[in-house]
């Protein structure tokens, strides 16, 4: 059974917002790497949207190998889409869940020797709430948005994590790799 990793990009105070990552060559390659281990990505209706950025990329390349690759393995991998608004996804690889989230992850669960990514900060609070994530990979760009949304907002319960690895590009970014653990005894 794969691991249900929560995967994503934040500033350093916090915030998830595309715009103010560095999306450079070897950012594109983590993500390429990681998306080769998944057998599903899970989505929310704004991120998802989002990400159909890249279908026109693979029927039209850019030349910039990174990003052309993270858009041919993008688009081949599936992925669940969670909304209450969208009635169909265009994305061949892509379909709307029809069961609730914990549902959905606990049939993914079961049917999936490769890892679940989570790639939505709302979907990454719900797995928070439930206490379903496996693992964290947060990957923190050198940036003060000053404003935006925050990862954890809305968390009731304290959670605590074992930093496992760190991953740092020149960039300036450092990808953090977070497991869940008891609470640390005083």
């Amino acid at each position: 059974m794969g691991k249900l990793i929560a995967a994503i990009n934040m500033t350093l105070d916090g915030f998830c917002d595309h715009t103010y990552g560095i999306a450079d060559d070897e950012l594109h390659e983590h993500y390429s790497e990681l998306l080769r281990s998944a057998g599903i990505i899970l989505y929310g209706r704004i991120t998802y949207q989002l990400m159909e950025y890249w279908p026109p990329i693979v029927k039209n390349p850019t030349g910039n190998k990174a990003m052309d690759e993270f858009a041919v393995i993008m688009d081949n991998v599936p992925k669940l889409v969670f909304s209450r608004t969208l009635k169909r996804v265009d994305w061949e690889s892509a379909r709307i869940a029809t069961r609730s989230f914990e549902e959905e992850v606990s049939v993914l669960r079961q049917q999936s020797e490769k890892d679940i990514l989570i790639g939505s900060r709302s979907l990454i609070v719900a797995a928070t709430e439930l206490k379903l994530v496996d693992q964290y990979q947060l990957c923190v760009h050198p940036v003060i948005a000053g404003k935006g949304l925050p990862l954890f907002e809305n968390i009731n319960d304290m959670t605590f994590l074992k930093l496992i690895k760190t991953e740092t590009f020149g960039s300036g970014a450092i990808v953090l790799y977070y497991e869940p653990t008891v609470a640390p005894h005083p």
